[in-house]
């Protein structure tokens, strides 16, 4: 599910990345969500690609949520842009924007489902 990538575009000194690199690994502290601002990332759980993420989806909320290190590896698919979102943007955001709280509700739901279903 997409977000509005409008949501992010104010964000300073978004992050570049390389087909490759890692933006995040397993048991990495959980400081920031990230958004997608251009390119692809992919999500992956024990050597297995979980999600592949696009301009407008957000990743790496649930650690951010429940204060824990991160469950799998962020990996940059295609070259990449992404909006990295820390705990107080986070919080601003879902206070001044309260869609933006149900978005962040919306893709929880959708991967618990997509996980229940497979």
């Amino acid at each position: 599910m997409a977000t509005t990538t409008s949501l992010f575009r104010h964000i300073k000194d978004p992050l570049s990345f390389a087909a490759g690199d890692y933006i995040f690994h397993h048991d990495d502290p959980a400081d920031s969500l990230y958004a997608v601002l251009e390119g692809e990332v992919d999500l992956v759980i024990h050597n297995q690609i979980k999600r592949t993420c696009g301009p407008g989806e957000i990743f790496g909320e649930m650690g951010l949520i429940e204060h824990l290190p991160r469950l799998g590896d962020a990996i940059a698919r295609t070259a990449c842009v992404v909006a990295k979102v820390d705990e107080a943007r986070f919080n601003f955001m879902v206070q001044q924007t309260p869609n933006f709280a149900l978005t962040v509700m919306r893709v929880l739901s959708e991967r618990l489902r997509n996980e229940d279903a497979t």
